[in-house]
């Protein structure tokens, strides 16, 4: 009988959890670049709200 290679599944689950952490972050960036024009903009003001 082979004994388990745990140095494998190791390297295995370290490299399926950074690539879900890597869409995660791609996830956030386009998510957060969707509304970044509108949400950006300062609000304007009117000469009467200045008084």
């Amino acid at each position: 009988m082979a004994k388990p290679n745990y140095g494998f599944d190791k390297r295995q689950r370290e490299l399926k959890k950074s690539k879900q952490q890597e869409e995660k972050r791609l996830k956030k960036l386009a998510r957060g670049s969707t509304g970044d024009t509108e949400e950006q903009q300062p609000p304007t003001t009117t000469p009467e709200q200045t008084s």
